[in-house]
């Protein structure tokens, strides 16, 4: 009896330390898609389930419907990856993932919140402007135009993507033929190459190749430069003044010095100092 209390109540500290509720499921786990959300057709993706606990198995499901599980290598793992190849329009979906926590009595935890994997290239390749091309100020604000193909019809969102992120910047739906995005009081954060593609809002998601690349460049505004321009030339001024003044200083000295030498006088015929005669 004492040892099964014991062990009550190491369990409750261990539950304790690591954050685990003794009561309900498991906390959600994420889920995260390297190298993007958005990729071509024929290329691969690693899905990655992450848990914030040990866990047994790892689930992966596509719209609600178990696909594959993992079971990690040894208990102590938090995270499973899914792998998949030579992706086709029907990979295209939402997906979740759970897991079976290894401390909650075989708990199946909360699912991850969805993610939106989309398959590119089964719809021809949307035009792509911006109103401010190339360079604009810091501070501004950049309007990105996307225009799907006249042929298309039926309910579209539009995805706007940056080179580097695994996910749309902004994703919009729209019933028109073009949808503007807008990137608001931009810093150099938002510099880049950007590009779009447009999707169809329910299965099988086709999805547009991308469109071609947009650069954005941002610069700090004028008044900006001028005013760090002038800080550092005052900062310069400052500093050189202050050598002058030392240098300055040593040469008063050695001057003065050579003014109050017993054992020298001067010279009145212009040969210079000569050493004082003794009396």
């Amino acid at each position: 009896m004492i040892c099964r209390l014991l062990s009550l109540l190491c369990l409750r500290l261990c539950v304790g330390q690591i954050g685990i509720p003794e009561n309900g499921p498991p906390s959600k786990p994420s889920l995260s898609a390297w190298p993007s959300t958005v990729l071509p057709t024929k290329s691969n993706v690693i899905l990655r389930c992450k848990s914030p606990t040990p866990s047994k198995h790892f689930i992966l499901k596509k719209e609600g419907f178990v696909l594959d599980t993992v079971k990690p290598y040894n208990l102590t793992e938090e995270m499973a990856n899914f792998h998949f190849t030579e992706l086709r329009q029907s990979d295209g979906g939402h997906y979740t993932c759970e897991y079976y926590s290894k401390w909650s009595h075989n708990t199946l935890s909360q699912p991850s919140d969805a993610l939106f994997l989309l398959v590119t290239g089964y719809l021809p390749k949307p035009s792509f402007q911006a109103h401010h091309r190339g360079t604009v100020t810091a501070g501004s604000t950049v309007t990105l135009q996307c225009q799907k193909a006249g042929s298309v019809l039926g309910p579209i969102w539009f995805a706007l993507l940056k080179v580097g992120h695994s996910t749309p910047v902004q994703t919009r739906g729209s019933a028109g033929m073009v949808l503007d995005f807008s990137l608001q009081n931009v810093t150099a954060r938002d510099a880049g190459k950007y590009s779009c593609v447009y999707y169809q809002a329910k299965a099988p998601y086709r999805a547009s190749d991308p469109s071609n690349l947009l650069e954005i460049s941002v610069i700090e505004p004028l008044d900006t430069m001028t005013e760090d321009y002038t800080m550092g030339n005052l900062i310069r001024i400052g500093v050189a003044a202050v050598i002058i003044l030392i240098v300055g200083g040593f040469l008063v000295e050695a001057w003065h010095s050579e003014r109050l030498s017993p054992n020298r006088q001067w010279d009145t015929q212009g040969k210079g100092c000569l050493p004082k005669a003794n009396t």
